[in-house]
């Protein structure tokens, strides 16, 4: 599912789209069937994580989009989370697929959530939830890098609505209009390709992103 709204909304606005994974399953998983349903041709190139150095995976996906008919989709996961420049129209989607909450089964994060029990607090409230606030505040950041930026972030994890701590959540992201439909998703991909055919015309764009 993830994949396919990947797919769909970066044919609509010729690729400039980062997706950022909480696993390497998930990355791999992402990114095969994103070739897959592109095949060996396509107006579009899919970068994946691991296979080139970072800085010659971002150099390749500028290179795509300065290219008339072209773009890119990169799929990451890890330290493309943070360190990432791409401002102006080189990078207007940002999906994420999950909540990035440090995972239970990794050694140092057992023993901090142990030590944190073995005082009386919470280690979901007082590690985890904090940590993943941060992580999702850094993926976000990957998205506007200057007060002209503009673009769409889209997080496929419905705990952000169902839970309650999706709001303090929310609360850790930049100020963004919230999207709540399907037409309203597409028509601000719409917009993202009119402004990005007029970047060079007399307006000058202001910031502003949507979740």
């Amino acid at each position: 599912q993830v994949a396919q709204l990947v797919l769909d909304a970066a044919q609509r606005i010729g690729g400039r789209t980062l997706v950022l994974t909480t696993t390497l399953k998930a990355l791999h998983a992402i990114s095969a069937s994103l070739r897959t349903s592109l095949g060996l041709f396509a107006d579009l190139d899919v970068l994946v994580q691991g296979e080139a150095p970072k800085l010659a995976l971002i150099e390749r996906f500028m290179a795509a989009g300065a290219v008339a008919g072209r773009g890119a989709v990169l799929v990451a996961s890890a330290t493309f989370w943070e360190g990432v420049d791409l401002p102006g129209d080189m990078l207007q989607l940002v999906v994420i697929d999950k909540l990035p909450f440090p995972p239970p089964d990794d050694p140092l994060v057992e023993a901090r959530s142990r030590l944190l029990e073995s005082v009386g607090r919470g280690a979901f409230h007082d590690y985890m939830l904090p940590e993943a606030a941060l992580a999702l505040k850094q993926g976000a950041g990957r998205l506007i890098r200057s007060e002209a930026d503009r673009g769409v972030l889209v997080i496929c994890d419905s705990r952000l609505m169902t839970m309650g701590y999706g709001a303090e959540l929310m609360s850790a992201l930049p100020p963004m209009r919230v999207l709540g439909s399907q037409p309203e998703f597409e028509a601000a991909l719409e917009q993202l390709t009119v402004q990005h055919v007029k970047r060079d015309g007399e307006q000058t764009p202001t910031q502003d992103s949507e979740a």
